[in-house]
């Protein structure tokens, strides 16, 4: 509403910004049968024909998360376009939910996350994003990334993009608005987040995400610009020429 964008724009005025540009967090290790655990496992293919969805599968009552490998593609060519000593990467097993929770997002300007979403329309607190749920040893822990998770983080970012599938959506109150994953971020400190409305495909966003941060850094566009010229471009390729590709991204919060 145009009265919580005052006050937030009252708030974070003097807030100072952060020392450091962007950190992301993808691919993470969600099954502990996956080779990343063993080195006596095979290498698992670098990438599928069959297109993979960054959300979870919806055949049981039990989400189930398959490996994003276009999120790892993504977090590599993302990083590649900013100085190494600004951007920090977690990969694999670093990608936790004690990452993500912890005071170390509050020194970047940019927190991504790239994995899959979950959203739950009918019950919101139930809502989050998936991140390592196996440490290093092939245990489980916890890795979800609850609502309650994200509205109790103190981020000093510029922007939030949260590269998973339907991250823009939530339960709609009235007089509230969707009470869901953006709302969250947005409490949490951040002025503005990109999120997805539909099921997005792997490897569609991964090269939406890198002309994306090409157009913010590189062309020096606003969030909002960037991401409609992103858009443009992945639009002008054949494969991904059907809006279902590249259209389901949105900008909400502070558009300046």
């Amino acid at each position: 509403s145009v009265s919580a964008l005052a006050i937030q724009r009252q708030v974070l005025e003097k807030r100072p910004a952060a020392p450091k540009r962007l950190i992301v967090l993808a691919d993470p290790v969600f099954d502990p049968n996956d080779p990343r655990l063993t080195r006596l496992a095979k290498a698992a293919p670098a990438r599928t024909r069959v297109p993979i969805s960054r959300g979870a599968a919806e055949t049981s009552d039990t989400p189930l998360f398959e490996r994003l490998p276009g999120s790892r593609q993504e977090a590599e060519a993302i990083a590649a376009l900013a100085p190494a000593a600004e951007v920090r990467v977690d990969l694999d097993f670093d990608a936790s939910r004690a990452e993500a929770v912890s005071d170390r997002l509050s020194a970047y300007r940019i927190v991504h996350f790239a994995t899959h979403g979950v959203i739950d329309a009918e019950h919101p607190a139930l809502s989050g994003l998936a991140l390592s749920m196996v440490d290093r040893n092939g245990q489980p822990q916890a890795g979800f990334l609850h609502l309650h998770d994200i509205y109790n983080l103190r981020l000093n970012a510029d922007l939030v993009v949260l590269s998973g599938c339907r991250t823009a959506l939530g339960k709609e109150v009235r007089g509230e608005g969707l009470i869901g994953l953006t709302r969250g971020f947005l409490y949490a400190g951040a002025p503005r987040v990109v999120a997805s409305l539909w099921r997005v495909e792997d490897q569609a966003t991964a090269a939406l995400m890198t002309r994306f941060y090409r157009a913010l850094w590189e062309e020096h566009l606003r969030p909002a610009a960037a991401l409609r010229a992103a858009q443009l471009s992945v639009s002008r390729e054949r494969r991904w020429r059907d809006p279902y590709f590249w259209a389901g991204f949105v900008l909400q919060g502070d558009w300046q």
